[in-house]
């Protein structure tokens, strides 16, 4: 009898095991979940990176993010060329500006002046109206600027008119003329070998395209000065004449024009030549005309009886002009420090000699 329980107690004990199998529906499952066992913990270990790697997934398309960014992106662009179009019409303004012999640009510009400065205004009211009538080629005007550098006005004509005689007439002078003539036929009209290495450097740079009349006039005012201080012998003094006195460029300020400075002190009672940067200053009130405004002061330095050599030469109602006012030693210092740049010592004898060949070319 005690077998016998203990052989019923046998199977009893082995029906609770028998339960397991039984939530497991399938008997494959149970007869494979032994084996199944060792692979069962490392699910666990890999349940958890499926879902990182899920997430990652749907993050990209579900995030709204870069929609959102991309839709934000596209109002900037949009604001940018807002901003843009602006900045190419602000170029364009240069080429609209009327030069100052259009009609009624003199009125205008006078008109302004007036307004914006009475001092000024009452000088306009003394002296006669400006004229801008010159209508020369760019190259023509810019071989005239150069054949006149560091000369008086009379040597200066002198030479020009002898370097006319030689290319034919004014309207022939152009870059393959100048081009032709050799050094010494410049030389035997008063030209010196540096000013003809610049005629030549000008007529070189418009053969090779680098210059050309139609680009000059249609530039606007800081590319144009640009361009032609690459030419040798053309400074920033020889750019602002060409500018004012060809192109009838309205808004100039010669600041190195030692006829203009002086203007300025007379007009505003100072006690000694406005610096550069003073200029700028007492001048910015003539803007957009402040080319009638240089104008004026060079006829008001000429009023005042400085010797038309040394000064603004009036020649038919139009200025034309020089780099110095003065005489005596202030006008031989403002030479070396105010006219185009005379680079070295040396180059003082050569103006000299230019001076004085020109006087007797006469």
């Amino acid at each position: 009898m005690g077998e016998q329980t203990q052989v019923q107690a046998k199977p009893e004990t082995q029906t609770p095991p028998q339960p397991q199998p039984q939530p497991n529906s399938d008997s494959t499952l149970v007869s494979n979940s032994p084996v199944d066992l060792p692979p069962n913990p490392s699910n666990p270990s890999k349940i958890p990176i499926r879902p990182q790697k899920i997430r990652k997934l749907s993050s990209l398309p579900s995030s709204k993010t870069p929609q959102t960014t991309a839709s934000s992106a596209t109002p900037v662009s949009t604001k940018s060329r807002r901003k843009s179009t602006p900045k190419s019409s602000s170029r364009v303004l240069p080429q609209i500006i009327k030069p100052l012999s259009a009609d009624g640009e003199i009125d205008n510009a006078l008109l302004h002046l007036r307004s914006a400065d009475p001092l000024l205004g009452s000088l306009i009211d003394t002296l006669p109206v400006p004229q801008f009538e010159s209508h020369n080629s760019p190259f023509l005007a810019l071989s005239k600027s150069i054949l006149y550098q560091q000369l008086a006005y009379k040597a200066g004509t002198s030479i020009y008119t002898r370097f006319v005689s030689l290319c034919g007439e004014e309207d022939a002078v152009c870059p393959d003329i100048v081009l032709s003539l050799s050094a010494q036929q410049l030389k035997q009209i008063g030209v010196s070998g540096r000013k003809a290495s610049y005629l030549y450097d000008l007529a070189n740079k418009y053969k090779n395209g680098i210059l050309c009349d139609d680009a000059l006039v249609k530039m606007d005012d800081k590319s144009l000065f640009t361009m032609l201080s690459m030419v040798k012998g053309i400074g920033p003094w020889s750019v602002h004449m060409f500018m004012i006195f060809s192109l009838h460029r309205p808004d100039v300020l010669p600041v190195s024009d030692l006829g203009v400075r002086k203007g300025v002190q007379l007009l505003y009672g100072l006690e000694e030549l406005p610096r550069l940067s003073q200029m700028e200053q007492l001048c910015e009130k003539w803007r957009p005309y402040r080319s009638a405004g240089a104008w004026y002061m060079w006829r008001f330095v000429e009023g005042k009886g400085t010797p038309t050599t040394a000064a603004a030469a009036i020649d038919a109602g139009n200025v034309q002009p020089l780099q110095q006012i003065q005489t005596g030693q202030e006008t031989q210092q403002h030479q070396l420090q105010l006219l185009e740049p005379i680079n070295g010592i040396g180059n003082l004898g050569i103006f000299m000699k230019e001076k004085r060949a020109g006087l007797e070319l006469k």
